[in-house]
């Protein structure tokens, strides 16, 4: 069975490209080293909720962007070594590829699937 990463976060919106260029580097190693499938998400309809939303979650600011992203890996082992492996990949070292986000305010989790529909 599958296993997924997923991360929500928030992005200076004037960052955007910058965001993508990130993601590019950092996805590219997660294809090489066994991801299944990478998806980046940019917030379009993001809405505040009363008591929790996406905004709060990453105590997004003025100017920032919801973003929200998942790995898919074919099992926790492959997401276990790949991730090991990434610690000492020079394209994930932030000297080589900065974050254009702060960093701190990143959600992340592995989860693994329960219900699953689809081709």
């Amino acid at each position: 069975m599958s296993y997924i990463d997923g991360f929500v976060l928030a992005v200076p919106t004037a960052n955007k490209q910058k965001f993508i260029d990130h993601a590019r580097t950092g996805d590219s190693v997660c294809m090489e080293l066994g991801a299944i499938r990478v998806v980046e998400c940019w917030g379009d309809d993001v809405p505040s909720g009363k008591l929790t939303d996406f905004q709060r979650a990453v105590k997004a600011e003025e100017g920032e962007t919801v973003v929200f992203s998942w790995i898919e890996w074919p099992d926790k082992a492959t997401r276990d070594a790949a991730m090991k492996k990434m610690m000492d990949d020079p394209r994930m070292d932030p000297a080589n590829n900065p974050m254009p986000f702060d960093g701190k305010r990143m959600i992340y989790a592995g989860f693994v699937p329960v219900v699953e529909l689809g081709a």
